[in-house]
């Protein structure tokens, strides 16, 4: 895994000076989301929404922070950068106390700026590009691992079994290319390179030309850079054309709709997750959030999407907490910063004013074609 970036307050230069104040929310936090409630890739956003909800519910049920509840107000961008933009200057002139859980690389590298020029804290995004990390931003701050991290562990998972024709299948986009340049990275360490690449459009399904490209090439495994619609139409029109690989995808891909797409075609399919599974109650955060789910029925659901809404919940409301009784967005960045070393239920969290990278977990589970995930 690569090491953590570091980088100093200097990054807050960036930022634009006469940016609107945020105005009084005496009766609560508002936070927004940006992310797709619709299309191909709407699991993502749905499900880290409600595990997010899930929590901000707890919190709110206990009084809040300094009696302030937490609201989470989340528009509909279908994963494309344009509207998200547009949702996240109407987010920006409402004054939301931060921008929390936006879903997607393409539509997070459009966002990221808007946030900054306005010194809002841009909270947890599901990604892990590194164009998001490097340069370091004093208003963004990253729960989950990177996508450089989840391909490092998936070639080297590869390569210790001997499978060293690796072809890569990704989105035709900035996520694409950030895993396919995880990917290509971790394999010329060990002076390899992929044996072909094949694309896919975002919020596309047409895979036929990548399903020729990649078998021509006869790789040993697919590693699959892409949201879950599109990964299973590829796995099912690959073996439908007798592949008889593995296939791997990253976190983004969102497991169990991907489970749930593929059914009994995702046997064997490999994922690599980057919070711990939220099938087993191993550790406490599993529990403590397993049992939240079955208390707030409803659409609520266990899931790796879900579960990193609620970790990324639970890591905002301590930043919160530490930022004083009249928490301001300057305030939350300093409170997020004195986080330090923390374990929150058995998952370790790592902030200061030079990291804003939480983590470098990674894990690999694999779909067992009943709906099950195994870790």
């Amino acid at each position: 895994m690569l090491n953590r970036r570091h980088f100093t307050r200097a990054a807050g230069a960036l930022a634009v000076l006469g940016a609107p104040a945020v105005r009084a929310q005496s009766d609560r936090i508002v936070l927004g989301q940006s992310a797709p409630f619709t299309g191909p890739a709407a699991q993502l956003g749905i499900q880290f929404n409600l595990g997010a909800k899930l929590y901000f519910e707890q919190v709110n049920a206990l009084g809040g922070i300094n009696k302030r509840n937490i609201s989470l107000v989340h528009l509909d961008d279908g994963y494309e950068p344009d509207r998200c933009v547009e949702n996240t200057r109407k987010l920006l002139a409402d004054d939301t106390f931060a921008l929390f859980g936006y879903i997607g690389t393409p539509t997070s590298v459009a966002a990221l700026p808007l946030a900054t020029a306005a010194r809002t804290p841009f909270f947890g995004p599901f990604t892990g590009a590194m164009a998001l990390r490097q340069p370091g931003n004093r208003y963004a701050f990253h729960v989950r691992a990177s996508y450089n991290d989840e391909t490092a562990l998936i070639v080297k998972q590869l390569t210790s079994l001997e499978l060293k024709k690796i072809g890569v299948f990704y989105q035709n986009d900035a996520y694409g290319k950030a895993g396919l340049d995880g990917v290509t990275l971790a394999l010329g360490k060990l002076n390899l390179k992929p044996v072909a690449l094949a694309t896919v459009e975002r919020n596309s399904v047409e895979v036929a030309s990548a399903v020729k490209t990649l078998m021509a090439a006869a790789p040993d495994a697919i590693v699959q850079i892409g949201a879950y619609k599109a990964c299973a139409a590829f796995i099912r029109a690959a073996r439908k054309a007798g592949y008889g690989g593995t296939f791997y995808n990253v976190s983004f891909v969102g497991t169990q709709a991907l489970a749930d797409e593929l059914g009994k075609d995702g046997a064997g399919v490999v994922v690599s997750q980057v919070v711990p599974s939220p099938y087993s109650a191993a550790k406490p955060l599993a529990r403590e959030f397993i049992d939240a789910v079955k208390k707030g029925g409803g659409d609520y659901q266990a899931n790796f999407s879900s579960m990193e809404g609620y970790l990324a919940a639970k890591v905002i409301v301590d930043g919160l907490r530490r930022a004083g009784n009249k928490p301001g967005r300057e305030s939350l960045v300093t409170g997020l910063e004195s986080i330090g070393n923390q374990s929150y239920g058995g998952f370790s969290v790592s902030f200061s004013p030079a990291d804003h990278v939480a983590s470098t977990f990674v894990e690999l589970s694999m779909l067992m074609g009943d709906g099950r995930v195994r870790t």
